[in-house]
């Protein structure tokens, strides 16, 4: 069964019917299933047990630290980008052996964490992040694990904002950039370069994009083996598309199919970054109907949840599927908007729902990736609350900010008192 279905008319996450949660949690809230987090996660990693690899999951999909627990005792490792994500991964018990820290602007602040913990690899993507690494070696005596993050400069048909493997996107090095920076680091007994990276871009439903980029690392690879340098960790990175829809997506045995022939005798561990894949379908937002808006093209339905809590719709036009929390007789096509000061703040201009009425719950679909990771509080909105199902059980794994939350942060100079 999924873990958001229907029975006897009212919406379910798993066992506990999710109009009891918008009761008991308020809205807008994120609902998440326990079950599919961990059945997602086992079928990527089950798709390549055929060879050594290890599953990164990418932190900045969701960060809460019940979700990276779940993760952890999974067997998962972690894919992050700020020392924010080395701390957190931590937290929830993720070893610093599994851990790969990628981006294209870590601060030394940053980096001195990763060395300091030891982390798997810093995965490069400057030669003058390099050179800070290689200061910070010798003057603390801890020689480090390095990759290379190569930008291997090919199109993919994806959204620009999640392009990140052309050659005017800004993260990783060109092929010849990445092989001046191994030689770099291979005459620096400090560095230790074991690893290599790729990250091409996100919502890739294309599979021979993954195995073309592969192609490209492989052939850094092969030049390395000329010049004794033995890559350890090939890190293929993530980008498996997630259709807002749930339908049509390629499946990770798909990817494993496409990728593995590309790898045949490389004798060390593939390393593995999903993160929208594993916790999208698991979570859904909830919201409340505020108002009916009657126009002469279709009503408006306007919710109590806005961009500012799920951005995705109005920064990359996403379609994500919606849902009525309770079915009802007949249906309609309605725009299903936000109250945020913006015209942007939009989650569907056409969608069929029964008939909803001021105070019904609607559910937005397969927002468990990037939606309460990157909201935010404009217009002076606190963050939304996080829920966990087990079972029958429901969880709350994040409060609810408030008002009061957001001005205590403030400190208003003593001059304006």
């Amino acid at each position: 069964m999924e873990p958001f279905h229907y029975q006897d008319g009212d919406l379910y996450c798993e066992g506990v019917p999710v109009r009891e949660i918008a009761r008991e949690f308020g809205t807008p809230c994120y609902v998440y299933s326990y079950s599919k987090i961990r059945e997602e996660y086992r079928r990527f990693d089950a798709a390549f047990s055929s060879i050594p690899h290890m599953i990164a999951y990418a932190v900045k999909a969701n960060s809460n630290g019940a979700i990276l627990r779940i993760l952890a005792r999974a067997g998962s490792g972690a894919d992050v980008v700020s020392g924010g994500e080395i701390h957190r991964a931590r937290a929830a018990g993720i070893p610093a052996n599994r851990i790969v820290f990628a981006g294209v602007g870590k601060s030394h602040e940053e980096l001195r964490l990763a060395l300091d913990e030891d982390i798997l690899l810093i995965n490069v993507e400057s030669l003058g992040e390099l050179d800070y690494l290689s200061q910070l070696a010798h003057a603390t005596g801890k020689k480090v694990r390095i990759g290379v993050r190569v930008n291997p400069q090919i199109t993919v048909p994806t959204h620009p904002y999640i392009s990140t493997g052309r050659a005017e996107d800004k993260f990783g090095l060109a092929p010849e950039q990445a092989l001046a920076a191994y030689r770099r680091a291979r005459t620096d007994q400090m560095i230790l370069p074991v690893g290599i990276h790729m990250h091409i871009g996100s919502q890739i439903s294309d599979l021979s994009i993954f195995r073309t980029g592969a192609e490209v690392l492989v052939q850094i690879m092969e030049s390395l083996a000329e010049e004794e340098v033995k890559i350890q960790y090939f890190d293929l990175g993530g980008g498996l598309a997630v259709p807002e829809s749930g339908e049509g997506q390629p499946l990770p045995e798909e990817l494993a199919g496409t990728v593995l022939p590309a790898l045949e005798g490389f004798e060390g561990t593939l390393i593995l970054e999903p993160g929208r894949e594993i916790i999208a379908a698991a979570g859904v937002l909830l919201a409340r109907v505020l108002y009916r808006k009657p126009t002469a093209a279709r009503p408006f339905v306007i919710i109590d949840a806005g961009m500012n809590d799920f951005i995705r719709p109005a920064l990359y036009g996403a379609e994500h599927r919606i849902l009525a929390v309770q079915e009802g007789e007949g249906e309609e096509t309605v725009r299903v908007v936000g109250p945020i000061c913006e015209s942007a703040d939009i989650f569907a201009t056409a969608v069929t729902l029964p008939p909803v009425r001021e105070g019904d719950y609607i559910a937005i679909l397969h927002t468990g990736a990037y939606g309460a990771s990157m909201s935010s509080r404009y217009n002076s909105r606190p963050l939304p609350a996080e829920v966990l199902v087990r079972a029958e059980e429901a969880y709350l794994i994040r409060e609810r900010e408030t008002v009061e939350d957001i001005i205590n942060k403030e400190r208003i100079p003593q001059f304006l008192l």
